[in-house]
């Protein structure tokens, strides 16, 4: 019964979502409370739920929270963003006691969806032990009708608003959250500045952006796309051997030096909430002058990615989920890290070199068959970060929350019965 659900919440994305969230839960008949790290969760949580701040240390928080679990006897706990080390202490403990942890990310199909598993994400997602045929079993055996392009997830500026709302809170001082350290590398302050200069060279960016995409497109080169990520992001520092973004585009520009034909070009583009706290142009710069290709090799800083896909040769990542946008397309992706999209069927294995000289195609059919098969269980429509998308995203979610079962679990068949044949892999918690 939903009265004996009792829901923790721990960190969820910058704004009011979660709060929301919790609020629907309750009026379920769940109960509902959280711990907060910082005067920011405080601030966007609800007054009517209940609410604990974490006083302790980093190294103390796995004998309290193993404590709150048991005195409060929690049933579910959920989080966004799986990879923080406050966040994999509870899904450890989590998975010892048999508690449900429902994690939320970014969509990987974003920016339209928004991504709803149980267990983990990205690196730690349960698609990664689910081959694309028992995917295209499940699809074919529950058809669904998809909108193609649901509601828009909300502009950029509401993302970086509320991050820097958030990191002004946590930068006032506050007695119940003076031994909180950030999961990042930097302090609380220089994040919120980071934040602050970010919305100060939006316009400034955004002009360079247009400009540089342009002179790409119209130049008739052919060029080949590197879709840059963030160096404190969670899929490069925890899913993959990379240990900055530095040392990936090192390396893309040397294998691209050896590889390419010579009248190809390279196009680095930026994450669109890039902060600079590597300095990627430099590092671009440097690398490309290193091996002798200055004059092949472009860096776009941030902007939108369809019409830059719509002209390119291949694409290279570390794990960016924005390279699904690349395989809707047909084109040929070349992935590094550990990805919830890195299927044989679709990205390719070639040695970078050779890839840049002749990619080898996704199967689109097999691409095509991953794709609805995401749609139709852990991509939610709607997103974090405006209210329509919250309202979007709610209005399906809650009741996802609830079910016995993970999205996984809805169309994948406990057997073999779909063919006979095979049998899907085995379930995680």
């Amino acid at each position: 019964m939903t009265r004996d659900r009792k829901f923790l919440f721990l960190q969820g994305p910058h704004g009011p979502f979660f709060r929301q969230l919790g609020r629907k839960l309750s009026e379920s008949g769940a109960s509902v409370q959280r711990i907060g790290f910082t005067f920011g969760d405080r601030a966007f949580w609800s007054r009517k739920l209940g609410f604990t701040p974490y006083r302790g240390k980093a190294e103390d928080w796995e004998d309290y929270l193993a404590g709150f679990l048991s005195r409060e006897e929690i049933s579910d706990i959920v989080l966004y963003g799986d990879s923080r080390p406050l966040h994999k202490t509870a899904r450890k403990l989590a998975e010892a006691r048999g508690i449900t942890v429902h994690c939320f990310e970014e969509g990987y199909l974003r920016p339209y969806w928004a991504t709803y598993e149980r267990g983990g994400v990205n690196g730690n997602s349960r698609l990664l032990d689910l081959d694309v045929e028992a995917m295209r079993q499940a699809v074919a055996a529950h058809p669904v009708d998809l909108p193609e392009v649901p509601v828009q997830w909300g502009a950029i500026w509401h993302h970086a608003l509320y991050g820097f709302l958030y990191h002004l809170m946590v930068s006032v001082p506050a007695p119940d959250y003076r031994n909180y350290r950030p999961h990042r590398e930097v302090s609380v302050l220089h994040e919120l500045l980071l934040y602050i200069r970010r919305l100060a060279i939006m316009p400034f960016q955004g002009v360079q952006r247009r400009t540089r995409t342009r002179r790409l497109l119209r130049s008739g080169a052919i060029y080949h796309l590197v879709l840059l990520q963030l160096s404190h992001d969670a899929s490069l520092r925890s899913h993959s051997d990379f240990g900055s973004v530095g040392e990936f585009i090192d390396m893309v520009i040397a294998e691209f030096a050896k590889g390419a034909p010579a009248h190809h070009i390279l196009a680095f583009k930026a994450h669109p909430f890039e902060d600079y706290r590597e300095p990627l142009p430099a590092l671009v710069r440097e690398a490309a002058t290193r091996h002798g290709v200055s004059t092949r090799v472009r860096y776009i800083p941030g902007g939108k990615l369809g019409p830059l896909l719509d002209g390119a040769n291949s694409v290279v990542t570390v794990n960016s989920t924005a390279a699904q946008q690349a395989l809707w397309r047909g084109l040929p992706v070349r992935a590094f890290g550990r990805s919830v999209f890195s299927k044989p069927e679709f990205v390719s294995s070639q040695p970078l070199a050779a890839f840049f000289e002749a990619p080898e195609a996704p199967v689109s059919e097999a691409y095509r068959a991953y794709r609805q098969f995401l749609l139709e269980t852990s991509q939610i429509v709607g997103g974090f970060y405006t209210q329509k998308g919250r309202s979007e995203l709610l209005r399906r979610v809650v009741d996802m929350l609830l079910a016995p079962d993970d999205p996984y679990d809805r169309i994948l068949p406990d057997t073999d019965e779909v063919t006979g044949v095979v049998p899907f892999p085995a379930k995680r918690q």
